[in-house]
């Protein structure tokens, strides 16, 4: 059961939309969680000014729901603190609703409070913190020159490989190019991706 399960400890900042997530998220982390209050932190620069001296200790690991809101908090949060003090977990794209609401979102997508517990915890593996351990250092991600190789950055059909190596990895279809540089090689090797790309090619 998941409230037997032991928590796991994480020693960055987790860093949700709202209060709903953060107690999704409690169960699972022993972990410092806090909650923007969704588009509130646009106005609120004492939270803001907080996650920034949170970022600069121990670092952050930004985690928001997978539709257009969620990836605006996101890029808020990256254009205001130092990229290498975010490590960023993308839930994947499920359609539906959470149980306490009456009718789903705009985007018909599933936020963080409504994943399951496997779902999650494989998020958390995907950026490359793995559940076990709570931790781990930074990969070095695909250079822009590879993306671009391989047809996911500056192509003509770039946009549509993108959206189908999203789902060929169950990541959320509207990762940037710079996104993908940092998970696929978390997730995946060079070769592997290569194959992926290819097969999306030929389909």
């Amino acid at each position: 059961m998941e409230n037997s399960q032991k928590r796991i400890k994480i020693k960055e900042t987790i860093i949700v939309e709202g209060k709903y997530d953060k107690i999704r998220l409690a169960p699972l982390f022993d972990a410092n969680i806090i909650e923007l209050g969704g588009f509130r932190i646009y106005n609120n620069r004492d939270r803001l000014a907080l996650i920034r001296k949170i970022a600069e200790t121990n670092g952050i690991i930004v985690l928001t729901d997978s539709d257009s809101a969620g990836f605006r908090l996101r890029h808020y949060l990256s254009s205001a603190i130092p990229k290498e003090k975010i490590k960023n977990v993308f839930i994947p794209d499920v359609s539906g609703k959470e149980k306490r609401k009456a009718k789903p979102g705009k985007e018909n997508l599933i936020g963080v409070e409504g994943m399951t517990t496997e779902v999650l915890l494989e998020a958390f593996r995907k950026a490359g913190i793995d559940p076990e351990n709570g931790s781990s250092e930074r990969t070095e991600p695909f250079t822009k020159v590879f993306l671009y190789e391989i047809g996911l950055s500056g192509g003509e059909n770039s946009a549509f490989l993108r959206r189908k190596i999203c789902e060929y990895f169950s990541l959320p279809k509207m990762l940037s190019s710079n996104s993908l540089s940092e998970i696929l090689p978390i997730i995946t090797t060079k070769a592997e991706l290569l194959s992926a790309v290819e097969k999306i090619k030929e389909s």
